[in-house]
């Protein structure tokens, strides 16, 4: 059972990758990448123009490529902002751009969602091959699914009484001092 295990594990971080511990870059991400680029070109051009130093003249233009891996990777923005000035590249609301995209930036997927369809994946995966191994597989990740799920609802309900019964927070504390380093980790994880 643990071969088929790490073998489902494999398969599910080959076919699925690393976007499925972040999001899909936003619109409002892919604007400001390209509203980078064009804001480094812009600094290049000036610098070039104003007759800067070979030093800032060699940075600008370093910033300029490396901005268009950044574009490259984001991809085109459906919608491209004006940006053909500097006026418009400092303009207000490509800042409040920068903010959006920086606010979506730092998110991340819920950690319970995320092992919800890790799961579901292999559940399919598994009933789809079928046979007495997939039959157990299946079963073996269905239940998991559901332990994941309770320990949800046990972290939900242990924060929500936390928050009612401040003066307990205490004995709380003192009751779960004996959890392993790797459930402490785990339930912090969750938690956030």
């Amino acid at each position: 059972m643990k071969k088929v295990t790490l073998i489902l594990i494999f398969t599910i971080v080959s076919v699925t990758g690393c976007n499925s511990l972040r999001f899909a870059p936003t619109e409002e991400q892919k604007q400001n990448a390209w509203l980078h680029n064009r804001t480094v070109l812009k600094a290049a051009e000036t610098a070039k123009a104003e007759n800067a130093s070979n030093q800032l003249q060699t940075l600008t233009n370093l910033s300029e490529l490396q901005s268009r891996a950044f574009t490259s990777y984001f991809g085109l923005p459906e919608k491209f902002p004006p940006a053909e000035s500097v006026d418009e590249l400092l303009s207000q609301s490509n800042y409040q751009l920068v903010t959006t995209a920086l606010q979506q930036s730092s998110q991340r997927p819920d950690a319970f969602e995320l092992a919800d369809n890790v799961l579901e994946i292999g559940i399919g995966i598994f009933a789809l091959l079928g046979g007495v191994y997939g039959t157990r597989a299946a079963s073996f990740l269905k239940t998991a699914k559901q332990k994941s799920q309770a320990l949800k609802e046990i972290i939900a309900g242990n924060e929500l009484f936390k928050q009612q019964n401040p003066q307990t927070s205490a004995d709380f504390k003192m009751a779960h001092k004996n959890q392993s380093h790797a459930t402490r980790q785990l339930v912090a994880e969750l938690k956030t």
